[in-house]
């Protein structure tokens, strides 16, 4: 696959404005138009690159669906995208793979399935799927070889990609994200993970109306705090290393590189074949999120990872 890649953007729900951002990083975007974006931080953070660096060379955004037909327009203006389809099903046949941009986890398979079903690879916005029903069907597409991929950005921060060895062996690991447990507990979950590997044996939710704190336990012994608290977005991304020699504070700043490596990852996989990380642990990440929901709904006991994954 030497030729330009073509990609469909579909879908664009209520707090979330990754057709826009996602489409403009691989395209190249109009900022006159993108500074229309109803998402101001995304103007922001693409602002800050030089203009003509912002571009993924061999794969392109060709076609565009939103579940508000307009806002596609706008989207496609804002982020070069040529074509603007009246049905997400329109592309099949038209691009080489799907990009699911909305992140309700237990709308996916709804969205996903024409382009699953037609052999088209698929990428699908964080988190993949949070109940039962939803992470079965994908764990059973994979076992039919089908291409689906889905992580979070936090996973390519370059803050969380450092060396963190003259901390000495870790002990804790807190994490933290604004908004929902459902949409944005893997932010704050995946951006550790890398560190520990899969592994996750607990979850034990502590819950008020403001949001969730969630206790891990990981195989390694590492213990993981991760917080979701729902109008704390100034604090989004932040996380804390503590090891037996120091302890470290760091934070995402750059968002656009975490998206773009998000992206160049997915296109690499295309490209080659090779998955930036075994389906299993997404799997095992998806089965954190919902024993978290689990949790919360059962008074905060604790739920064992390994009891939800029996369940698929």
């Amino acid at each position: 696959m030497n030729r330009e890649l073509k990609l469909a953007m579909l879908g664009m729900i209520e707090g979330n404005g990754h057709p826009y951002s996602w489409s403009g990083i691989i395209n190249g975007y109009n900022p006159a138009e993108m500074a229309k974006c109803p998402y101001a931080g995304i103007p922001i953070y693409m602002g800050k690159q030089p203009l003509e660096s912002v571009r993924i060379p061999g794969a392109r955004v060709t076609h565009i669906w939103c579940d508000d037909p307009a806002d596609a327009p706008k989207v496609a203006a804002a982020s070069l995208i040529e074509h603007v389809v009246e049905k997400p099903e329109d592309v099949i046949g038209q691009v080489d793979a799907a990009v699911i941009a909305t992140d309700d986890g237990a709308d996916h398979v709804r969205r996903a399935r024409p382009f699953i079903e037609a052999g088209l690879p698929v990428f699908i916005d964080k988190p993949m799927a949070t109940t039962i029903p939803e992470l079965r069907q994908f764990v059973e597409w994979h076992r039919e070889d089908k291409i689906i991929l889905s992580t979070s950005g936090m996973r390519y921060a370059p803050e969380m990609r450092a060396d963190f060895s003259s901390l000495g062996d870790l002990r804790w690991i807190t994490s933290f994200t604004c908004k929902t447990w459902e949409r944005y507990g893997i932010h704050a979950l995946e951006a550790v993970e890398p560190l520990l590997g899969p592994g996750f044996l607990t979850v034990q939710a502590h819950t008020d109306a403001g949001g969730d704190v969630m206790h891990l336990t990981h195989r390694s012994g590492v213990k993981v705090t991760l917080g979701a608290l729902h109008d704390a977005f100034g604090s989004f991304g932040a996380v804390h290393l503590y090891g037996t020699k120091g302890d470290l504070a760091v934070k995402l700043t750059d968002t656009y590189h975490a998206f773009r490596g998000q992206l160049v990852a997915f296109i690499d996989m295309l490209r080659t074949g090779q998955r930036p990380l075994p389906f299993d642990e997404t799997v095992e990440l998806m089965a954190v999120i919902i024993a978290g929901i689990r949790s919360r709904e059962q008074g905060g006991t604790r739920v064992y990872i390994a009891d939800v994954l029996r369940e698929l």
